[in-house]
């Protein structure tokens, strides 16, 4: 008995030996791979970071810039570049590839085409094509909130300077590769592509017919609304899927973003070329309007003229790119036409802002307007003397911050009277019965042997001008000579018959 009871204590106190033996511990694999990574045993370590990401849950990004490290310092190129655009995908950190880790490679052609592929970086083209956007965004809310345009033809053209703003934008961040670090600008120009033509062709027939918009024209934005709701869905898409896309992009098209780019190329061609007709046609009338001034009509030529140059280099672009063809100078053309656009009208905002409403503008509109006027014909000469003695005697055209509300306060009555007195007795608008006095001031002057001492920048100041180019151009269109030719024309003796 006593034998029986000694030997199932000694089982039991083997059994209980076995049960409490420890496993041996499980190998960290990025741990230990991290030890030979600093030991620089690269090809042990690079074996080790690949079990770990198979059988550990280790942060990705950081193994694979550790391999791709690996391989540099084995001084093989294209298995460390492998990794390195793997961890690009995982983790934008274009910083990476100033590591010193990689200055084994950084000589390659390989390494230096990554580095152009994915590094950001401004030259001369980007930043201008920057700085135009921004024009073009700052251009939009200035035209949008200008209460002398009219309402509807202000919506229509800042909404065009809009789209042109964003599309440039959107080949800036794509020339720079900083699209990768906003991957939520994907596609953002790309909603628009259907609203160029319409734009610019319900502009063009509301500052030129007047035309009053009706819910049929709704359908003229079809395209629009249908091109957003198949974006819907990829607007959505989380960031990090958006920037796996562009870095696919970069590397070539896709089947299935190849098939989506050919279709939103070739729709945009088709939308371009019908309303390129219409919007033709509008021009072509429009030249006929006796409503317009000269003025207006060269302007509309010119803008008629930018957007044909746009719809002809987009056309050849497009139909190169689907025929797998090198279409980078009509794919900066395109590029060059909407930034002169922008530049245009940015330019024609601050010099001359009555042509963006054509005909709304016209004489015929203005006498409309004074019709039902209250003032008497008694009071209107005597506003017109008053008036006149404002601009002959005191010269109160040469403050260069002069207005309609400052002249209607010196001759003690309303804009309205103001601006009628003006329009019925001088058969010009404010800003032109301005500039007709500046221009006859600044002809004196020129006229005047005591002139040659003045620069054309002190004779600008002298009658009421901010700046030369401003002065410059109104004495051209008064004169049809710049000051200097003028001045030139008078100083020089003239021949003997």
């Amino acid at each position: 008995m006593f034998l029986f009871l000694s030997v199932n204590l000694y089982s039991s106190v083997l059994t209980t030996d076995k049960t409490t033996t420890k496993e041996p511990p499980l190998v960290n694999f990025h741990e230990k791979a991290d030890n030979l990574f600093l030991e620089q045993n690269y090809s042990e370590a690079i074996e080790t970071y690949q079990l770990a990401l198979k059988k550990e849950d280790v942060k990705k990004p950081i193994v694979l810039k550790k391999i791709a490290l690996s391989y540099s310092a084995l001084k093989k190129t294209q298995k460390s570049l492998e990794y390195l655009e793997k961890y690009l995908h995982s983790e934008y950190k274009p910083t990476v590839l100033a590591d010193s880790g990689f200055d084994s490679i950084r000589e390659t052609k390989e390494f230096n085409k990554i580095e152009k592929k994915y590094t950001p970086g401004f030259n001369t083209w980007t930043f201008i094509y920057l700085y135009v956007a921004l024009i073009g965004f700052y251009l939009t809310v200035i035209i949008h909130f200008n209460k002398k345009i009219d309402s509807i033809a202000k919506k229509l053209i800042s909404a065009f300077i809009f789209i042109h703003s964003i599309f440039i934008i959107h080949i800036f961040l794509f020339l720079t590769n900083y699209q990768f670090n906003f991957p939520n600008s994907y596609l953002i120009s790309t909603g628009f592509s259907f609203l160029y033509g319409p734009l610019l062709y319900f502009y063009f027939k509301r500052i030129t017919q007047q035309y009053t918009f009706k819910r049929k024209d709704l359908l003229h934005l079809i395209p629009t609304l249908l091109i957003f709701i198949y974006l819907i869905p990829k607007y959505f898409l989380p960031a990090s899927t958006k920037l796996e896309i562009l870095i696919n992009e970069a590397s070539g098209y896709t089947s299935e973003n190849s098939t989506e780019f050919i279709t939103i190329v070739v729709l945009k061609i088709i939308s371009l070329l019908i309303y390129g007709v219409f919007i033709r046609k509008i021009f072509k009338k429009s030249q006929l309007n006796p409503k317009l001034s000269d003025e207006n009509k060269v302007w509309k030529k010119n803008i008629y003229r930018i957007h044909f140059l746009y719809l002809i280099c987009y056309c050849i672009y497009g139909v190169l790119s689907l025929n797998n063809i090198s279409a980078g100078f009509f794919y900066n053309m395109q590029i060059f036409a909407m930034a002169t656009m922008i530049l245009y009208l940015g330019y024609s905002a601050n010099a001359q802002p009555d042509v963006f409403s054509g005909s709304l503008n016209s004489n015929n509109i203005l006498f409309f307007k004074y019709k039902k006027s209250a003032l008497t014909n008694s009071l209107s000469k005597e506003l017109k003397s008053n008036l006149t003695k404002l601009f002959d005697v005191d010269k109160i055209y040469k403050e260069n911050t002069i207005n309609l509300e400052m002249v209607a306060s010196n001759l003690q009555t309303t804009r309205h009277n103001a601006s009628q007195v003006i329009n019925e007795h001088f058969n010009m608008n404010f800003h032109e019965l301005i500039n007709w006095y500046r221009i006859r001031e600044a002809k004196e002057i020129i006229n005047d042997n005591s002139s040659k001492n003045m620069t054309m920048i002190d004779i600008a100041y002298e009658v009421g001008y901010n700046n030369k180019v401003t002065f410059n151009k109104a004495f051209k269109k008064e004169t049809l000579l710049t000051p200097s030719q003028y001045q030139k024309k008078v100083t020089t003796p003239q021949k003997k018959a």
